[in-house]
């Protein structure tokens, strides 16, 4: 960012729509302003924070009818002058208006550059600045309020109480290098000690919860794998509600990774149809299952589909990281698994699936919980979440 430049830029989306916002920040924006608005009075002569009607002029000829608003520094968004016009949401109009303000003195600003001016002028902090494109992002609730919280400052007063910390434990060890001769205690070494144990006990907690973060806002990766023809990817098609994938009783339709995303009790979750496991007979399905494998190493939840009315394979085995999901619990089941403790389901008449889906949420459930100071991990909730969320 170059200091003192003027910039403009449009801020809402692409395309055609009702109102579209043009924003311009920096020492000259009012300037700009009163080269292209006319109206009642200059832009230079309204009072800030408020919303004037008027006409977007070029050469004499009127280009749109607009409102105008004077945000003055450092009551703005950036910090600086800012000034926001509502044109229609017209492309060519909206870009019109852009290019008239790029002709008056403004440049056109790079991605971002208004939030990181916002943070250069001690509007925000990089906390604040992240979490405006989580916001953005977001696609539940939980992942909304978690940046709407982070926007708040509430994660960046925390990491303030955190340096403020650090510094008065550092305070006194400066000192007995500065003065040598006062020295430290034992005790006063020992309390030092303990005070930064607690501090590495409480940044430990915050890191902990970055996993929490990412699961929240890009979604929880389930995976759902198993043999061929175990119905993997009637099960998708059953928790998506619609038929994505080929279900077939051909073995080996599914070639390739299928991935789609669904809101459940505010939680996204992003789901992965698998290639079956078996020994592969063409290069193809080599590969596939190669992908598979790689797929699974990514997983956040992994949901092991078995065919229940078929033998127990001689190599299958329960692994802590799984869930176990028999299907076809419309057929009868093999004797091989009467003992298994797993989720008995049928894809096919969808007996049991609300059931699974309790299940397969509840470690998001629970790391969501803690994230927002609603579960049962008190030691998290009191020293980080009582008042705020991470982000990611």
């Amino acid at each position: 960012m170059v200091a003192g430049e003027t910039i403009a830029a449009i801020s809402t989306a692409a395309g055609e729509a009702a109102i579209a916002l043009i924003r311009i920040s920096g020492k000259d924006a009012i300037e700009v302003a009163d080269k292209v608005f006319r109206g009642k009075q200059r832009p230079s002569d309204l009072a800030s924070q408020t919303q004037h009607l008027g006409e977007i002029v070029e050469n004499g000829a009127i280009i749109d009818q607009v409102m105008l608003a004077v945000h003055r520094a450092p009551a703005s968004y950036t910090g600086e002058d800012l000034v926001e016009i509502s044109c229609h949401g017209g492309a060519l109009v909206t870009a019109k208006v852009l290019e008239i303000c790029l002709r008056a003195g403004a440049r056109a600003a790079r991605p971002g550059e208004f939030t990181e001016r916002a943070y250069l002028n001690g509007k925000i902090d990089l906390t604040q600045a992240e979490a405006v494109i989580d916001l953005i992002r977001a696609q539940t609730d939980l992942a909304l309020r978690s940046a709407t919280e982070q926007l708040a400052g509430r994660l960046g007063d925390e990491f303030r109480n955190l340096r403020q910390r650090l510094i008065d434990i550092i305070a006194p060890v400066e000192a007995s290098m500065d003065f040598p001769e006062e020295g430290i205690s034992p005790d006063n070494v020992a309390t030092i000690c303990d005070r930064l144990e607690s501090l590495r006990n409480e940044i430990d907690k915050l890191l902990a919860t970055a996993e929490t973060g990412r699961i929240l806002h890009e979604g929880l990766r389930v995976v759902i794998f198993g043999a061929t023809n175990a119905g993997k990817s009637s099960l998708l098609n059953q928790m998506l509600g619609f038929d994505r994938a080929i279900v077939s009783e051909m073995h080996g339709t599914t070639r390739d990774s299928i991935e789609e995303r669904i809101n459940l009790r505010g939680i996204a979750l992003r789901l992965f149809d698998t290639a079956g496991l078996r020994a592969p007979e063409n290069l193809v399905e080599r590969h596939g299952i190669e992908r598979t494998q790689r797929t699974l190493e990514t997983a956040d939840l992994r949901l092991h589909i078995v065919d229940a009315s078929a033998p127990r394979p001689a190599d299958f085995t329960m692994n802590p990281d799984e869930l176990v999901i028999l299907n076809k619990s419309d057929l009868p089941e093999h004797a091989d698994w009467s003992s298994t403790d797993a989720i008995r389901i049928s894809c096919k008449t969808g007996a049991g699936t609300p059931e699974m889906f309790a299940i397969d949420l509840q470690e998001a459930q629970q790391a969501v919980d803690e994230l927002l100071g609603s579960g049962d991990e008190e030691a998290v909730r009191d020293a980080i979440f009582s008042q705020f969320c991470i982000g990611k």
